[in-house]
């Protein structure tokens, strides 16, 4: 609930369609709906006509007979923003204990209450007033904000006024049975209804894909700084990929913006960056984008004939110097800049955020400056700027981290910033024209560090008049709402809303202003660019009247004998690899119309083309079957091909062939039969054509045609197969036979696979085809994933699946150039997506069990590794992954080690010492941590089988021995340290050991633990320190720091009570704020990177 006003109400602002629930919570605060995403009011500026678009309008409804009223009732419409909005008044009895069945009056606002629409929404805010009628007498007002939209048409108060103070004459509100309501609305321009901002204003929007506010309003600001928009139209992209370009892409968003009479989409934009559609849902910093963009524009324009636009448009240039006071000795740094970021916490103004950034600090004390052969010098540090550029980007820096909360947060402070902006006094001398500065853009956040919601103010020609640019809605709006509405801060003014306010601000050099203004116009762009678009809006014009027709059309997809040429497979072709050529045509087509469709597409006289539909059999195949041409050429392509996509086999005629029209098929007495020709040398399939074959003709008829087409002797002999089925082919009985009895169930479309009749047939793998066939059948394709690269495409192999392992890993290792026992597999998991166990090198099984684990219906997958030692040896080993910290206490990198199983901890440490370099101390120790902190330290000489698997808190680190720790003496001891904050659970951080010895100053080793940690002094007096014992904390006090050390407090020891079963370690904790910012589990919006991928 957000207070209105920042103050408590006594009444409850809400819908009247909730009042009837809602009418007993006379003490409640306002109710502000659907605040998160509103957007800011907009006044109509101060010249415009009064019209139906007007952005804000005062409207009166006197109430007659207001003791009679019992119904509620309307006012008249009074057209604000397009949108019809009325007055409603009537009575409310409240029932709660205290008053029963008080009335009062129901006051509310009610906008579009009469639309159908769903889609629309209006931010406005009002005043509701009763006018007190006597001369004297004040008004009684309050105050409403709120999102209205179908569900929520109207907003006010349920109990805006005692019914008995309402018709007190004393008070002045009632006379003569009348009251007068009066209500001032001002409201945003509307979305998800007719408002046409071209009209309005002249300019569009930008459509939002989920969450783009952000990019729609830099977009927009890019776009009005007309300089930079002339020199994205010259950038060089007739060559470029049009879904990969960028410049072309915002070549594209530019001219739509400049030339379209509604808002412009920026999907192709955003594909262009290389986003996926997430992206487009995940809310970045506006600036962040302002850079990256610049910074991707500024590269693709080197070597054309816009190279430097940016730089000289954007980059200014500043100085950093630390000059010693005493000695003359300057060491100073030239650097260039994009944008400036000012601080807004604590600051009023743009002028004093500037006067902070070029403050001098001054060095000295503790803080001298190393000046090399002077030593240290007391010095002065700062800034000071050497060229503003023309057009000046101010980043206001109004997210922060707190270190108290442990998150970045809000700063909503007023913080006020100028028309016009005088900089003179921070340049180190003067430039050729004075840097005065105009505001052209302002960028507003509205919203928190979670989220929220980007408009942007731009004054177009730098005159100080603003329109507002809210995604695909734009409107005009007031000096005031720009500038003043967007300071931030609590103001009473209703407009003003809180955590909306001014986050980046664009100015414009006063004396460069006509220039980056400059007018751009159609002749401003190149022609290539205009007739590129022009065929882009074309060709998407032709698609969006395809797509509106697509439900009279079909797909008929066309494959001809080309196609069977190659397939080693089953049936002719592989159903999901071919290439169709693809025929939209109309369902109500008859099979006239298309076979003349197909002549013209293929060149063919009709004569010379035969259609053949492929038919499904129940046997799993899929083969050609017969069209009566004659009793089917009047029928529908939707009523030949029954349902869905026809699939058509197109005979032609040979090309060698004189003949004017194919030959005469009977289908009485003939059929249509393929031939494929199996080779057991090369382990092959040649497909050998087709023929008409009489029913009647004998198998021995076919034999001189098959050797033909196969280029053997006339007299070779062969042996012949049906190809029934996948894994089915049939011998052939006698060729004797006719082909009716020779092949079972004769059909059209029927599958002949021959090959020579050899005495030697017994020495191939595969000697004949039906091994073959059967062979195919258990082949399967693999694909094959590293198991260490993540979203690792991999590569696919057809192996069969009767391999076993060796086999296996030799086809693997052959495509990798590697040998197969530096090879590790693994089954994939079960209905997840990752590797799962691995897979022993002794496995006896075969592929085909292996694959019993993948994902039905998905492709087979497998997972593997490369190996370092031969897969034998290592699964006689045990892998460990280990964490290696440097003696600075860095995590420097994942060791994976791969000791024996039966080794110790010598052995892995061993292991070790051959990935990392050791410094002259050259020993190494184990530590189990566990939750930041050091749980043990293990012995040399402890077995592997002893430690503990890692989990997701528990981790392993090897890290080298210290000289001093190398041999302690009796009244020394290690102990653990960790760091925490406030709960003793909060552990963070790296925990490490330490020396100390007993009745030592604690001082001593505070000492030894700054210089450990090399933390600076004043961040070290605001550490605490304790000693924590089975999670009680025992904090040492600013007293106790002068005191001996006990070792005995750091001893493990035993729990009493536990039976033994318990044991205490000690540890010292270090509680102080973690100043590593962490992202949250969702991810902060402003933490993300954003990239632009092309």
């Amino acid at each position: 609930m957000n207070h209105v006003n920042g103050k408590e109400e006594e009444a409850m602002e809400i819908s009247s369609t909730d009042a009837l629930d809602k009418s007993n919570n006379t003490m409640a605060n306002a109710v502000n709906g659907e605040v998160e995403e509103e957007e800011e009011r907009k006044p109509q500026e101060e010249e415009m006509e009064e019209d139906d678009s007007k952005a804000e309008a005062t409207f009166s409804f006197t109430v007659e007979n207001i003791s009679k009223l019992k119904d509620s009732v309307l006012s008249p419409k009074c057209m604000v923003r397009n949108l019809p909005w009325k007055i409603m008044a009537m009575q409310r009895v409240s029932h709660n204990a205290d008053k029963y069945n008080q009335k009062s009056l129901g006051f509310f606002l009610q906008c579009n209450a009469e639309s159908d629409s769903t889609s629309w929404s209006c931010n406005a805010a009002a005043e509701l007033r009763i006018i007190n009628q006597k001369k004297e007498g004040e008004d009684f007002v309050r105050k409403i904000q709120h999102l209205f939209y179908s569900k929520e048409n109207d907003w006010g108060y349920s109990n805006f006024l005692p019914w008995n103070e309402l018709l007190d004459p004393d008070k002045g509100f009632f006379k003569d049975d009348k009251v007068i309501l009066q209500v001032h609305v001002i409201a945003d321009a509307p979305h998800g209804v007719s408002w046409d901002s071209k009209k309005h204003t002249g300019f569009v929007g930008l459509k939002n894909q989920g969450a783009t506010c952000y990019m729609n309003s830099l977009l927009q600001t890019l776009f009005f700084t007309n300089k930079l928009r002339k020199a994205v139209y010259l950038m060089p992209t007739e060559s470029d990929d049009p879904t990969k370009s960028v410049p072309l892409a915002l070549q594209r968003v530019f001219y739509e913006l400049q030339f379209s009479d509604t808002a412009v989409g920026t999907k192709k934009l955003t594909k262009s960056f290389g986003w996926e559609t997430l992206d487009t849902f995940m809310q970045h910093d506006v600036q962040e984008l302002c850079r990256v963009l610049l910074e991707n524009m500024e590269s693709k324009m080197k070597n054309t004939c816009v190279d430097s636009t940016i730089p000289k448009q954007f980059e200014g240039k500043m100085l950093s110097y630390i000059r010693c006071k005493h000695v003359e000795y300057c060491s100073q740094k030239e650097e260039a800049f994009y944008d400036i970021q000012l601080n807004v916490k604590g600051k009023k103004t743009v002028m004093e955020s500037f006067k902070e950034y070029v403050t001098v600090e001054s060095l000295d004390g503790d803080n001298k400056y190393d000046a090399g052969e002077h030593g240290l010098q007391e010095a002065e540090k700062g800034v000071i700027f050497k060229h503003l550029p023309p057009v000046l980007h101010l980043h206001l820096l109004r997210f922060m981290y707190d270190p108290a909360s442990d998150a970045n947060v809000k700063i909503n402070d007023r913080y006020e910033f100028p028309e016009r902006l005088n900089l003179e006094s921070f340049l180190e001398k003067k430039e050729k024209t004075p840097a005065i500065y105009i505001l052209h853009a302002i960028l507003v956040h509205s919203g928190d560090n979670h989220g929220g919601h980007y408009v942007v103010y731009i004054s177009p020609k730098g005159d100080g008049k603003y329109c507002k640019f809210d995604d695909d809605v734009v409107s005009k709006c007031t000096r005031q709402e720009a500038l003043d509405r967007n300071f931030g801060g609590h103001d009473d003014d209703i407009s003003v809303k809180h955590c909306t306010n001014a986050y980046m601000l664009v100015y414009i050099r006063e004396s460069y202003k006509d220039d980056i203004l400059c007018p751009v116009t159609e002749d401003d762009i190149p022609t290539s660019l205009k007739d590129r678009l022009a065929e882009e809006r074309r060709l998407e014009a032709q698609k969006r009247q395809e797509r509106k027709e697509a439900h009279l059309y079909m797909n008929v997809q066309v494959v001809t004998e080309d196609y069977f040429y190659g397939h080693q497979g089953t049936d002719l072709f592989d159903l999901e690899k071919a290439n169709f050529r693809n025929f939209r045509v109309k369902k109500s087509a008859t099979l006239k119309d298309f076979l003349e469709i197909l002549a013209e597409n293929l060149k063919y006289p009709i004569q010379q083309i035969r259609p053949w539909p492929f038919q499904a059999r129940q046997n799993q195949t899929y083969r050609p079957t017969l069209l009566d041409l004659e009793a089917d050429l009047n029928k529908t392509v939707q009523d030949l091909a029954e349902e869905g996509t026809w699939t058509v086999f197109v005979e032609t005629a040979s090309p060698e062939s004189n003949d004017r029209r194919l030959p005469h098929f009977d289908k009485d007495s003939d059929v249509l039969l393929f031939l494929k020709m199996y080779d057991p040398r090369t382990k092959s399939i040649n497909y050998c054509g087709h023929a008409y074959v009489p029913i009647a003709a004998k198998g021995s008829e076919l034999m001189p045609e098959l050797n033909k087409r196969a280029g053997f002797h006339p007299s070779t002999p062969l042996i012949l197969f049906e190809e029934v089925k996948p894994n089915m082919l049939e011998m052939l009985p006698s060729t004797d036979l006719p082909m009716e009895k020779m092949l079972e169930e004769l059909m059209d479309g029927d599958i002949i696979v021959f090959q020579k009749d050899e005495t030697d047939i017994d020495q191939y793998e595969l000697p004949t085809a039906k091994e073959y066939f059967r062979d195919l059948y258990y082949r399967v394709e693999i694909t094959f994933c590293d198991k260490n690269v993540i979203s690792d495409p991999g590569f696919t192999l057809e192996l069969s699946q009767r391999m076993n392992y060796d086999q296996m890993a030799n086809s693997v290792a052959r495509y990798l150039n590697t040998d197969p026992y530096l090879l590790q597999f693994f089954k994939p998991q079960g209905y997840r997506e990752g590797p799962g166990n691995a897979i022993r090198c002794t496995y006896e099984g075969t592929l085909k069990e292996l694959l019993l684990y993948t994902k039905p219906r998905q492709p087979k997958k497998l997972y593997y590794q490369q190996l370092n030692i031969r897969i034998n040896e290592l699964e006689n080993k045990r892998q460990f992954k280990c964490i290696y910290v440097n003696s600075r206490l860095k995590e420097e990198k994942e060791l994976v080690l791969y000791p024996d199983k039966t080794g110790k901890v010598c052995d892995l440490l061993e292991e070790a010492k051959k990935q990392i370099e050791l410094s002259e101390s050259g020993k190494l120790r184990l530590l189990e941590v566990i939750g930041c902190k050091i749980y043990s330290l293990q012995l040399e000489d402890m077995s592997l089988e002893m430690l503990n698997s890692t989990g997701t808190t528990r981790s392993l680190r090897i890290e080298e021995i210290p000289k001093e720790e190398f041999s302690l003496a009796p009244d020394e001891t290690l102990i653990p340290v960790a760091h925490f904050h406030k709960e003793v659970f909060s552990t963070f951080g790296v925990p490490f050991l330490l020396v100390i010895k007993n009745n030592e100053k604690f001082s001593s080793v505070k000492d030894r633990i700054q210089k450990r940690l090399d933390v600076p002094d004043k961040e070290f007096e605001k550490y605490k320190f304790a000693v924590i014992v089975m999670g009680k904390v025992e904090y040492i006090s600013d007293e106790e720091h002068d005191q001996n050390v006990n070792i005995s407090q750091f001893i493990p020891h035993t729990v009493s009570g536990t039976g033994g079963n318990m044991q205490a370690r000690p540890w010292l904790g270090l509680d102080h704020v973690n100043k590593t910012p962490k992202r949250s589990r969702v991810g902060n919006y402003l933490e993300k990177s954003i990239k632009i991928h092309n």
